[in-house]
This record gives C-alpha cells, sequence and structure tokens, in this order.
C-alpha cells in the first residue's frame, strides 16, 4: 500500500512540473463551460417571464442574474472536483474552488457576454427573447465565444497550481503501473 502511495505521488509530482496539456485545459475549460452554460440556460428561463430592472435595462439584470448564476453553477462543478482531489473539507473546499474557478468564470461570461451584448444591440431589432430559436443559437455561439476567451485563463490557472489537472491520459488515473519515466 505504501509503495502505491509513493507512487502516485511521483506521479502527481510529474504532473505539477509537466506543462498543462491542451486535454488537462480543455477538460479545466469544460467544467467552468458546463457550469456557466448551466446558469446562463437558468437565468435566460427565468428572467425571460420574469424580467426585473437593474442599472435601468432588462438586459443588464439578465446579465447580472447570468452571471451570479453561473458563478455558483461553477463554483460547485469545481468544489465537486476540487475537494476530493485535494482532500480538502467543506470550507476549504469551497474557497479553493471559489480561487480555481472565479477567473475563468469571469473569463468565459465576457466572451459570452460580449457576443449576446453585440447580438442585443447590433444584430436583431428588435432584440431577441428567450422564446425564440434564434436566441438559442446566439446563445451557442456565444459560449463557443466564452469557451476560446477562457482557455488562456484556465492555462494560467493550471500552470499555478490553483485548478487541478486531470490526468493526461483518459484512463491515467485508472493505472497502477509503474511512474513514468524521467
Amino acid at each position: 500500500m505504501r509503495a502505491h502511495g509513493e507512487e502516485v505521488q511521483r506521479e502527481k509530482a510529474w504532473l505539477e512540473k509537466a506543462p498543462p496539456t491542451r486535454a488537462q485545459v480543455l477538460a479545466a475549460v469544460t467544467r467552468c463551460g458546463a457550469g456557466c452554460t448551466l446558469g446562463d440556460i437558468v437565468a435566460a428561463w427565468w428572467h425571460f417571464p420574469h424580467p426585473f430592472l437593474w442599472l435601468g435595462s432588462a438586459f443588464t439584470s439578465e446579465l447580472g442574474f447570468d452571471f451570479a448564476l453561473a458563478w455558483g453553477f461553477g463554483v460547485v462543478f469545481q468544489f465537486l472536483t476540487i475537494a476530493p482531489m485535494r482532500g480538502l473539507q467543506l470550507w476549504p473546499g469551497k474557497l479553493a474552488a471559489i480561487k480555481a474557478d472565479t477567473i475563468s468564470i469571469v473569463a468565459f461570461e465576457a466572451g459570452l457576454f460580449g457576443w449576446m451584448t453585440l447580438s442585443h444591440y447590433a444584430l436583431f431589432s428588435p432584440p431577441l427573447e428567450a422564446n425564440r430559436a434564434a436566441f438559442w443559437f446566439m446563445m451557442q455561439v456565444g459560449t463557443m465565444i466564452g469557451f476560446v476567451t477562457s482557455y488562456p485563463a484556465n492555462v494560467w490557472l493550471l500552470r499555478r497550481g490553483l485548478k487541478e489537472r486531470m490526468p493526461a491520459e483518459p484512463d491515467a488515473a485508472l493505472q497502477f503501473g509503474p511512474p513514468r519515466p524521467e
């Protein structure tokens, strides 16, 4: 058992020294994007029949609500990853998740919100509502843009060790063979 623990520690040390792979960055971006997308969908559907004004506009209130829910879901998803991988309890795990995902979520939402703002004010007159298929198509395009804008943030977070790296190979977590050569 102790030999296996030492192998795991050597593998972890090797992973921490190596730059993040594209697969690791994509896994980090996808985890962030999942929370953001879920928050954006829930907020859009909730805000459509219950609009409210923030900063004098229903659109800015929708973006604010979108961000709050996206951040909330994103942090929960990050917590579910980071706490077990680091062996953290509830409050240290929450703080680590907030630290790990806030920058990523801001970068993702900046790309999405930039696109949705362009769509709202420049591409469609009158602006699209959540009950239209075109709105959801524009949201999908914005989500892809958010994916691209959060990629560099996730590279930085992984390099700094603020986000947990997923194994480089899909089944690496299940392998118990000898450590990689250095």
